[in-house]
């Protein structure tokens, strides 16, 4: 029995990637003297289960609910990334990669790519080799970060690809092991209260009833409690990022060394993901249906697979947006129930992890959650829009007109937030700074230099280095990048020794894209 007023009764309605990350969290981290945690889910119901590609992040949430990493890796059958591989977006044939590490080492309060500007380097690739988990990448190789400040290997950090299906089941298990109660059953209805309008209870098909205090919607993209049942509104942005279908296949793995980063190859109407798993490789093409048909999509895909296919295509579709606001009354969404920004940049499962930490940190004690909920609303809204405006980013900055998706997308109207930060950076090299935020600057830089977008001046700050002494610091910072280089490993040796013995990961998770000097 639940005390009046008081939040005591959990229950989330949905399984899958989402509903088991919250599940886990909120049983390992919540004291379970003052909750309960209930997780409600139909195996009739199916699961979106595409989402391979993780950011540097979900090591700290793993981390923070203390699952170790190796179990975690052999469970998912996960391999490591240290970035993303962008191929054919700005002209057809370029290729860049948008890694997770910062590119040089700044000087006097300037940013190092400034003083690479300065150097009048024409060459695109250049950039990469100051980078070195872009280096690594390239090498095929992989190299565990170090928190030590002092050292380059500070300087980046590296994610997962993983198998999201064996994921869920992974953390069902282990909030199962620390509380948390799974019932099996389809919500065919839900009790609300009279006077507030909150959910009082779910009712299942086999008649029985679920009472909770706070019910989190993880209800996929139908958003069952959220939109459905509160009517809550949805933002629309499919006119910035217009891709709304996919088709996604396995593949059996034909590489030995695997590689230590995500495809993200652009097509005629959208863009083709390649992501390599210990055991198989998964594959998908996004693309907008206003400019191919599904037959056209499923034929281009499987012209463009390297392996052979293992499974049968699986098509889903979706509109990029979000909700007006992911909680109303007593109900928080979390995942596809709030909105989603489509594959590009894995940020799904970031956006899932974001949600359940905000909700712990602000999770009140009574009903009394007005302001909770509206800081969490804020939140959640300024994370969607700023990541919303760097996806776009890849697309609006083309030079592409060789079919008609391209030339939509580079002449789409786009939000004022991304022209005031476009018009800047082009007038002046400048980057918006976030003190919270997913992308921050090196993210930023990595997408305008690969999509050929340049600054028509540089800081002036620039000048107070010689010419000699600039290229000293870009020289300095080359020959360390390719000695961390020489001394790496290939990434399937790296693998197979990490997950074959007892060595714990060398450097703590950092709630930061870039590494320790970033957190």
């Amino acid at each position: 029995m639940s005390k009046v007023n008081s939040i005591n009764r959990i229950v989330i309605m949905g399984g899958g990637t989402a509903g088991w990350m919250t599940a886990a969290a909120l049983s390992k981290l919540l004291p379970k003297t003052h909750y309960t945690v209930t997780l409600v889910e139909s195996e009739q119901i199916g699961t979106v289960g595409v989402g391979e590609a993780t950011l540097p992040h979900l090591r700290f949430f793993n981390q923070r609910l203390g699952i170790d990493e190796k179990a975690f890796m052999r469970a998912t059958n996960a391999t490591f990334k240290l970035g993303i591989e962008f191929s054919h977006w700005a002209q057809i044939g370029d290729a860049y990669i948008h890694p997770f590490g910062d590119y040089g080492e700044g000087h006097n309060g300037v940013d190092f790519y400034q003083y690479w500007l300065a150097e009048g380097i024409a060459d695109i690739h250049d950039l990469d080799n100051f980078s070195l988990p872009v280096a690594l990448c390239n090498a095929k190789k992989f190299a565990f970060p170090s928190d030590d400040l002092s050292n380059i290997s500070s300087t980046y950090s590296y994610a997962y690809h993983i198998d999201a299906g064996l994921y869920a089941t992974f953390l069902r298990q282990f909030s199962e092991q620390h509380g948390a109660r799974r019932i099996e059953g389809k919500v065919v209805d839900v009790k609300r209260r009279a006077l507030s309008g909150n959910i009082e209870s779910l009712i299942l098909e086999n008649g029985a009833v679920i009472e909770g205090d706070l019910f989190i919607d993880c209800s996929g993209f139908s958003s069952i409690l959220l939109q459905k049942v509160l009517g809550v509104a949805f933002e629309d942005w499919s006119e910035f990022l217009p891709c709304n279908r996919a088709v996604a296949v396995a593949t059996k793995a034909v590489d030995s060394n695997v590689l230590p980063y995500t495809k993200a190859m652009a097509r005629d109407a959208g863009w083709q993901w390649n992501i390599p798993l210990q055991n198989r490789q998964g594959n998908g093409y996004v693309y907008c249906d206003k400019f191919i048909s599904e037959t056209q999509a499923i034929d281009t895909l499987q012209q463009h697979l390297n392996g052979e296919q293992i499974n049968d295509i699986n098509s889903l579709s979706f509109t990029a947006g979000k909700t007006k606001c992911a909680w109303k009354n007593n109900v928080v969404a979390v995942g596809l129930s709030s909105g989603f920004l489509e594959p590009l940049e894995s940020t799904s499962i970031y956006l899932i992890q974001s949600s359940i930490m905000k909700l712990i940190e602000f999770l009140p004690q009574s009903q009394n959650i007005n302001q909770c909920r509206t800081e969490f609303n804020r939140f959640m809204g300024m994370e969607m829009d700023r990541i919303r405006d760097f996806l776009i980013l890849h697309y609006c900055a083309t030079e592409r007109e060789d079919s008609e998706f391209w030339r939509y997308v580079k002449h789409m109207q786009l939000p004022d937030s991304l022209g005031q930060k476009m018009a800047m950076y082009k007038s002046t090299g400048y980057i918006e700074k976030y003190q919270y935020g997913l992308f921050l600057t090196p993210s930023w830089q990595a997408v305008y230099h690969g999509q050929r977008v340049r600054p028509n001046q540089i800081d002036t700050r620039t000048t107070q280095l010689s010419d000699a002494d600039r290229k000293a610091l870009l020289q300095h910072y080359k020959e360390q990048v390719l000695r961390c280089v020489d001394g790496a490993h290939e990434h399937s040796q790296v693998l197979q020794k990490f997950l074959g013995s007892s060595q714990q990961s060398p450097a703590p998770a950092t709630f930061s894209l870039y590494g320790a000097r970033r957190a």
